[in-house]
């Protein structure tokens, strides 16, 4: 089965075609990043204006791809929340229109749970995206074999950081999640604190990165100048609100000190963006990876799968795969970087695995949707 997938939640314009639910014929990523890099952060109006004019080029270019015509199409798979309104609606009212003219199923899909799937994909051929297709190595962790159930998913991103169990496709169970702002929430909002760049996930991870070339004999366990909340509590809940405020205080401790003694000090302290960057990445990957090892150790899941925007993170994938290989010896699965942040393979692949077409004139954008929400 060949179905035509479609993801406009946020800031990315993406449509692929995925065979079975696990072989990418075409995946085509259009992003607006730059453009939101200018203002530090998305404006949901822009994005959709700008979707609007993306979406039939990006659309265009992921069928002729694989020289795929409307007769080679069996269904349309696209996201309906949760995400910007605006947004959702353009990929909504294309996937509506082309269903009635193609006479084809359409399979509205929550764009959480299609993060998961991601993980389900053959990542032995993978399409860049710009539509040049290139291959991966079958060597590495997630490629091995398909994830077996029950299946323990953590999926981080920008708006959303939640634990689920899934007994099967169809069933899914909250463990646990943010309290208050997502990890990647966290990344951006830090990042802006310390005048990096936006999106700010990658920009702490470069600059964390200049740390520990400069650095190449710090130990990552002295790293503990910012808090992890919740770390230590019972349960599967995480809370970073109070680490962007624990980060603007330590970057304004040396001008609200600069007239005492210490100040001089404390103003050398200050040190480097890459230090406190580091420290921010390490304070978020370990209050993530403790939680997450805790609940491994609780449900006994076949399979651990880590997804989400925030899961592209290198230091994250290497401590879960450190820590699960030597301490839980657990099947562990996370997608390639370009499988992590948004895009249309994914949804193609959760409406395969999931597949319950809807009459299209009940499609509606669910900007409010949960991870475990009905759509």
């Amino acid at each position: 089965m060949r179905i035509l997938g479609i993801e406009t939640s946020c800031d990315e314009t993406a449509a692929a075609v995925v065979e079975d639910g696990i072989k990418i014929l075409s995946n085509v990523v259009a992003s607006s990043s730059e453009m939101h890099a200018k203002t530090g952060g998305i404006i949901p109006e822009v994005a959709a204006r700008q979707q609007v004019v993306s979406i039939l080029p990006v659309m265009q270019n992921a069928m002729s791809n694989v020289k795929c015509q409307m007769s080679n199409i069996d269904a349309i798979a696209v996201t309906v929340g949760p995400g910007l309104i605006g947004s959702l609606l353009v990929g909504i009212e294309t996937a509506k229109t082309l269903s009635y003219l193609w006479k084809k199923p359409i399979i509205p899909i929550n764009h959480l749970v299609a993060h998961i799937y991601a993980n389900w994909i053959d990542t032995s051929e993978q399409w860049t995206v710009d539509g040049e297709q290139k291959k991966t190595s079958h060597h590495t962790p997630h490629t091995i074999h398909q994830p077996q159930f029950p299946v323990l998913a953590l999926v981080v991103s920008g708006g959303h950081t939640d634990l689920v169990l899934m007994k099967n496709h169809r069933k899914l169970t909250w463990i646990g999640g943010t309290r208050d702002d997502a990890a990647g929430e966290a990344f951006d909002k830090c990042a802006r604190i310390l005048g990096l760049p936006y999106p700010g996930g990658p920009a702490i991870s470069a600059a964390a990165e200049k740390y520990f070339n400069q650095s190449p004999f710090t130990n990552h366990h002295l790293l503990n100048m910012f808090p992890r909340p919740l770390i230590n509590e019972v349960n599967y809940d995480w809370s970073f609100s109070g680490l962007k405020t624990a980060v603007l205080r330590r970057v304004k401790e040396p001008f609200d000190k600069a007239q005492g003694k210490q100040g001089s000090k404390i103003v050398k302290e200050k040190l480097s963006i890459s230090l406190l960057a580091a420290e921010v990445q390490e304070a978020i990957v370990d209050s993530l990876v403790e939680k997450s090892l805790r609940a491994i150790k609780e449900f006994k899941p076949r399979s651990f799968l880590l997804a989400g925007g925030v899961a592209a993170n290198k230091r994250l994938r290497e401590k879960f795969l450190s820590r699960i290989k030597t301490e839980i010896l657990q099947v562990f699965h996370v997608p390639p970087a370009n499988l992590c942040t948004d895009n249309a393979a994914s949804i193609a692949s959760c409406a395969f695995y999931n597949y319950h077409p809807v009459d299209w004139k009940k499609i509606k954008a669910n900007p409010g949707l949960t991870i475990v929400g009905e759509i």
